[in-house]
């Protein structure tokens, strides 16, 4: 996303930077950020919206096909999973690009969901295509439906078949205990271990 200081905004919508600068004061524009210098920013979202450029920029909106795995021992699954959601956005005609994650589905700060983030908050994406829906967050998805919401971008689920809610609850305690037991050692991080493989394990016990 481009910034801009007050100077380069000012230039940029016809007004002096003190006119910002009183806009800042009562509200009715302030800026994207304040840098830790006390100089203030402003964003190129804000500049599309001063200049009602919103609908014009949705004429060229993206198609972005967002892919995740938890680690890097998946990476096998993350390139399948990638050649799955290709195939189907190939099948509707989509234009797209591919945008992929290695990190737990409760990490909000993966270098790859800050992208699609920063993409969607910026009127840039049309669609958000993802395999599952726990594929784009584990915990948290309707926050990012309801910014998608905000922002007229659609989540396209390809397999959106439910999960019992026994499932569901054994799938995302798998997901804490790990992401925990990461930072723990030694005994700790074996008792951990051992909940995993018998949550795991009763689950399948319970399917079979």
């Amino acid at each position: 996303m481009n910034y801009y200081s007050i100077g380069e905004f000012a230039k940029l919508i016809g007004k002096t930077e003190q006119t910002l600068r009183n806009w800042d004061k009562n509200n009715t524009l302030k800026p994207h950020h304040i840098a830790p210098t006390g100089y203030r920013y402003y964003s190129q979202e804000q500049l599309n919206h001063f200049f009602g450029l919103k609908n014009t920029l949705q004429l060229n909106r993206k198609v972005i096909g967002y892919c995740r795995v938890s680690s890097h021992k998946q990476k096998d699954d993350l390139i399948r999973q990638e050649e799955n959601v290709k195939t189907y956005m190939l099948a509707k005609g989509y234009q797209f690009e591919i945008i992929t994650d290695i990190g737990s589905g409760i990490n909000y700060n993966k270098e790859g969901l800050n992208h699609l983030i920063d993409l969607i908050t910026n009127s840039e994406v049309d669609k958000v295509v993802i395999l599952y829906k726990d594929r784009l967050l584990r915990f948290g998805f309707e926050l990012i439906e309801n910014l998608c919401n905000k922002y007229g971008t659609t989540l396209e689920i390809i397999d959106s078949s439910d999960k019992t809610e026994e499932q569901e609850l054994v799938e995302d305690l798998v997901q804490i205990v790990t992401v925990f037991s990461c930072r723990l050692q030694g005994k700790r991080a074996h008792k951990a271990k051992k909940m995993i493989k018998e949550l795991l394990e009763n689950d399948n016990g319970e399917e079979s």
